[in-house]
């Protein structure tokens, strides 16, 4: 379950007694953004403190954010309580880091930003966890501070498309369209399970296809060959419980087919993928994703077939190349074969083995994408710039997905630790820069582009 969310916050008032408004300071330098401290009393109301300044953690320690790093909070975006957690700020007489609470005259708690799609959070939430304070959910837990009447998040956009902004989502238009195109496709379950994910999960992917525009998801898995650490379908124990459940189905190559031609014969420049957040490995199911796509590529020539995958099984990809896949997203959390195992915990597999699948992909001419998934303080480190640029020349990645790693930060970051020992951090904006001088053709975004093929009709 989700901690408690504040998706409309009320009026923000200042904390402490004091109704002054946070405010930009000037200085000689140029106009600086100092955001205040957000926090928010046992009751849910978010204040903002009107001296202790915002303060975030880089994966290392503590500190207070640059204006480089900050941007208002994108619409769309949520606001989340942390429970069991004191927030940190920066005393502005003294310097001084600490957490802030004791004396107040009431429990608070720590809260955080979860950023709209397209955006990559680059700092995590600053606080101090109590004891018995609980594992937090799968979510990306953003720093977020108060200036100038609005909220500020350490965020940036990494792809201009539109396709999940969320004024272009009404509730109401999803509800009729997923009930009428229902009624066309009485007895497919796919269709069904796509009706799940659009109103009950609010899968952005679900509720465009629905709406005739952009992705369409093929959710066909109901098992992995892989345990990763933050999964969002499905964990091993329930002290962070999975975000939904896994689809609980195998449907057939009739059924994959029926949600994925329309949608390209309707739709421009439309794409179908196979691996979404509802369902475990597509690839653990290779035969039937051969045999939808040749009956996909049996009825249309239209559209970009592409496939959200771990990799781990090259023969398999091979196959999916000849029968018409089009393009491979491969998720990795590292290219540090340590970090990888750390994470994904691969069950039959290797590293070697997805860097193989992306090999097959360049080998048969498809787009090559990587899907890295991003945490603050791991993700931006020297160690993993060592092992990223090389993967990325050889064997010639397209584009790297800048996606945020969902996971409690102060728990990944321990077992990160532990086990691999510590890394400094050299941040996000440096990081992507580096990546972008090792590899200049290399372009960076957030959803899964559309391909253009010759003999497309």
């Amino acid at each position: 379950m989700a901690p408690p969310r504040i998706a409309r916050p009320s009026r923000t008032r200042s904390g402490a007694g004091s109704g002054v408004p946070n405010r930009l300071r000037l200085r000689r330098a140029g106009y600086v953004l100092i955001p205040k401290m957000v926090f928010a009393d046992e009751c849910g109301q978010v204040m903002d403190h009107p001296h202790w300044d915002m303060v975030v953690h880089d994966g290392a320690g503590y500190r207070t954010p640059r204006r480089d790093e900050l941007i208002p909070l994108p619409e769309g975006s949520d606001l989340y309580l942390l429970p069991g957690r004191q927030p940190m700020g920066r005393e502005p007489r003294t310097r001084r880091i600490r957490a802030f609470g004791a004396g107040y005259g009431e429990p608070v708690q720590a809260m955080a930003a979860f950023v709209a799609p397209a955006y990559l959070r680059l700092l995590h939430p600053a606080y101090e966890t109590q004891k018995c304070a609980p594992e937090l959910p799968l979510f990306a837990y953003t720093a977020v501070g108060w200036a100038d009447e609005r909220f500020w998040v350490a965020a940036v956009r990494v792809d201009p498309e539109r396709r999940q902004d969320p004024p272009l989502f009404d509730l109401d238009a999803i509800e009729s369209a997923v009930h009428r195109e229902l009624k066309g496709h009485p007895e497919n379950r796919l269709y069904r399970q796509l009706e799940r994910c659009a109103l009950e999960y609010g899968c952005r992917a679900a509720q465009n296809f629905y709406l005739h525009r952009w992705e369409a998801p093929l959710p066909t898995a109901r098992t992995c060959n892989a345990a990763c650490i933050g999964c969002i379908s499905e964990q091993e124990d329930d002290r962070c419980p999975a975000n939904h459940e896994r689809i609980a189905f195998t449907p057939t190559a009739e059924e994959v087919a029926e949600v994925a031609v329309p949608h390209f014969e309707r739709v421009e420049n439309a794409v179908a993928s196979f691996g979404q957040g509802c369902e475990g490995e597509p690839l653990v199911n290779g035969a039937l994703l051969e045999e939808s796509i040749r009956l996909i590529r049996s009825r249309t020539k239209r559209g970009t077939i592409n496939l959200n995958s771990n990799a781990s099984l090259p023969k398999t990809v091979r196959r999916l190349l000849d029968a018409g896949l089009d393009s491979l997203r491969v998720t990795i959390a590292s290219a540090y074969e340590p970090m990888y195992e750390l994470y994904h915990r691969p069950r039959g597999y290797e590293l070697a083995d997805v860097v193989a699948s992306m090999h097959a992909v360049k080998e048969a001419g498809a787009f090559l994408s990587l899907n890295l998934l991003v945490f603050p303080g791991v993700t931006d480190t020297e160690r993993e710039l060592e092992h990223l640029v090389p993967l990325l020349r050889d064997p010639g990645v397209d584009l790297i997905q800048m996606r945020n790693l969902n996971l409690d930060p102060e728990m990944y970051l321990t077992k990160v630790k532990e086990r691999l020992g510590e890394e400094k951090s050299i941040g996000l904006g440096a990081f992507m820069k580096r990546l972008k001088e090792a590899q200049p053709a290399l372009k960076f975004g957030y959803f899964n582009p559309y391909v253009k093929k010759e003999n497309a009709e």
